[in-house]
């Protein structure tokens, strides 16, 4: 196995965890705007850690980036649509955080997390979507 396969490998197994703690913080963010309830540490340390693992993921992505025979081949969707939607919502995440930071109001923290961070879920959704509309053989759940 070569570095391209292991990296590969490790960008394919790290979106569950991406996606699982995108999905958490939206939930908690959620509950803590409509719930009406106080911004926790644990909030602010779930919100860091969704964005810590969001761009280890497009690390990993733009590494893959420029080693893959996929990009090399020319194939479109890999070469401009993957990599700028993924960005894009790398880009929304980092944004809802930091802008969470800077508001006071706990109900407005929660509130700016769950848009940024649902908005940063749908468009990596559209883009798993895209990716299988892109390459039949590969599923929403399945490893690449």
């Amino acid at each position: 196995m070569n570095f391209y396969q292991i990296l590969r490998s490790a960008h394919s197994g790290w979106r569950y965890l991406v996606l699982i703690l995108l999905v958490l913080a939206i939930i908690q963010a959620l509950a803590g705007w409509l719930g009406k309830k106080p911004y926790t540490e644990g909030n602010r340390k779930l919100n860091v850690f969704t964005l810590i693992f969001t761009h280890v993921q497009i690390l990993f992505g733009l590494i893959l980036y420029f080693l893959s025979p996929l990009v090399e081949a020319g194939i479109r969707y890999w070469k401009m649509e993957h990599i700028g939607m993924m960005i894009f919502a790398a880009v929304l995440i980092t944004v809802g955080n930091a802008r969470s930071k800077r508001i006071d109001d706990p109900a407005g923290k929660h509130r700016t997390i769950a848009l940024y961070f649902g908005l940063g879920l749908v468009v990596i959704v559209a883009a798993i979507i895209a990716m299988i509309k892109a390459d039949p053989a590969r599923t929403f759940w399945g490893v690449s």
